[in-house]
């Protein structure tokens, strides 16, 4: 009987070391992967999310109170596009009109009654809106490169290391004189720590 306990006991000592060893070995397994499984921040990534869909490079670099400010931008701009469009559209009806001189559309367009048909009026009008058209499209091409860089360069900085320790000293400077020198030299030391 008391070789069986015996047995027993020694069976349950080489159980509990065999766990404890297989313990030790798996946890160092298990820390390693995860350091290694951190992701790395790619601005690669920012950049062609930002690209596909404005304000998705901004999110993915977790900056996501400068998603509205992109929205806020093109949707500024849309209106422009539309108003400028539809302004530049109703001004170059009516100056083809009259200068055809279709007599029989001139009551179906606001802007003929408007303008008293006045040729150089409405060839002022339709240049104007052209030109904020046209500039309203190249305003929206460079918001929309604008934010891709912005995405790029925020990527870029993700990971960099502002501390709080920044200090700058400025003291006098006082240098070893070489037994040569005739006149004592002085300056002014200037240390950043960052």
């Amino acid at each position: 009987m008391k070789r069986q306990t015996d047995t027993f006991k020694i069976s349950r000592v080489a159980i509990a070391l065999l766990l404890s060893l297989s313990c030790y070995c798996v946890f160092p397994q298990i820390n390693a992967q995860v350091t290694d499984t951190k992701k790395e921040h790619s601005p690669k990534r920012a950049t062609i999310y930002s690209a596909v869909l404005p304000g998705l490079g901004q999110a993915y670099n977790q900056k996501y109170w400068k998603i509205p400010i992109v929205y806020a931008g093109f949707g500024a701009l849309y209106y422009f596009i539309h108003t400028n469009g539809k302004e530049y559209r109703q001004f170059r009806d009516a100056f083809n009109i009259v200068a055809s001189g279709d007599t029989l559309n001139f009551p179906t367009n606001s802007y003929i009654l408007r303008y008293n048909a006045n040729l150089d009026q409405l060839r002022a009008g339709r240049n104007y809106y052209r030109r904020n058209l046209e500039l309203s499209y190249i305003i929206t091409g460079a918001l929309y490169i604008l934010q891709i860089i912005d995405a790029n360069v925020d990527a870029h900085l993700h990971d960099f290391d502002i501390s709080d320790d920044l200090s700058l000293s400025i003291e006098p400077y006082f240098p070893d004189q070489p037994l040569y020198a005739i006149k004592p030299v002085a300056g002014i030391s200037i240390k950043l720590k960052l």
